[in-house]
């Protein structure tokens, strides 16, 4: 990929994240509520009118709806993300803190991902119709099947509740406490992941140039490593790529299920309680998550599978 194809990409990025935060925006007011009136029904105190109407313009609720994106747009081009309403903090660098959390989450869930699910991948390619292809098969279908929020339960019973090596609740950012949430989402990725894995294998061992080193008496160990392999890595990056994407985002149910202060558990609060600004840095973070990973993907496209870069020269 060309950098001139990579400057137009990033230049995409302002028409999308923009008419992105309108329509969040938008969708947001249609809700019916603000911040102030479920922020006054969580405290449980009951409010006159004239006290709600005085917070609301306080906090600008009271315009039309169109100046109230204008005034967050142009806080948001000059660098300010603004107030949240419920916390009073400043949104970027509350929205920064829980970054750390998420970003732990999301490396350490990638790596057990790709240590299950390309080793067993290949495993179940190689041994194709046998029993440990259909032992995995299975356990992959299992996996799949069982939602995340179970899966937690599970895991929370038996290693922190029947065994107690890991603890029920996050305490800080340490790999104690990721180690739960990060194998309750590597487990539905990887029983994913590696049908897929399979898949890629067993469509390259029916390629021309694989029956062609086996003639030549290289054993498949070797083209499966030098060749198989690579080819089968455009596929792992896709998958890949987009976990990365949802991950970065946050997993409400997980993160809520393990107390796991990150950045999914936030937008969840933000929205139950209609944290206008905080919603937005979310919405922000999202846009510009997904396109990035999309361009750091079509690059290493371009880098990995030299189809692909010869295709993009001659068009």
């Amino acid at each position: 990929m060309r950098g001139t194809d990579i400057r137009k990409r990033l230049l995409l990025l302002i028409p999308m994240v923009l008419g992105i935060t309108f329509l969040s925006f938008a969708l947001m007011h249609l809700a019916g509520s603000d911040a102030v009136l479920q922020k006054a029904e969580s405290s449980g105190i009951a409010l006159s009118q004239e006290v709600l109407e005085a917070q609301r313009a306080e906090l600008g609720l009271d315009q039309p709806f169109i100046l109230q994106y204008l005034n967050w747009l142009g806080r948001f081009l000059t660098g300010d993300m603004g107030t949240s309403y419920v916390s009073g903090k400043d949104v970027w660098s509350t929205f920064l803190s829980k970054l750390p959390a998420t970003l732990l989450l999301t490396g350490t869930s990638l790596l057990l991902t790709a240590g299950i699910a390309i080793p067993l991948g290949i495993l179940s390619a190689v041994k194709q119709n046998r029993f440990t292809d259909g032992l995995i098969r299975v356990c992959s279908f299992v996996g799949n099947s069982l939602p995340n929020f179970f899966v937690a339960l599970l895991l929370m019973y038996l290693l922190s509740i029947q065994m107690p090596v890991f603890p029920v609740i996050a305490r800080g950012i340490g790999w104690r406490s990721a180690a739960l949430p990060t194998l309750t989402l590597a487990i539905a990725m990887s029983a994913k992941y590696l049908r897929q894995v399979r898949a890629a294998v067993l469509e390259e061992r029916n390629r021309d140039y694989v029956a062609g080193e086996r003639a030549r008496g290289i054993r498949f160990g070797v083209t499966l490593r030098k060749s198989v392999l690579r080819s089968c890595m455009v596929t792992l990056l896709t998958l890949m790529s987009l976990s990365a994407g949802s991950l970065l985002g946050g997993t409400a149910i997980v993160e809520a299920i393990f107390m796991w202060d990150g950045v999914g558990k936030l937008a969840v609060d933000a929205m139950e309680m209609r944290d206008y600004p905080m919603i937005q840095a979310y919405v922000v973070w999202m846009a510009l998550i997904y396109a990035l990973i999309n361009l750091i993907t079509d690059v290493l496209y371009h880098v990995l599978d030299p189809r692909i870069r010869l295709e993009g020269e001659r068009s």
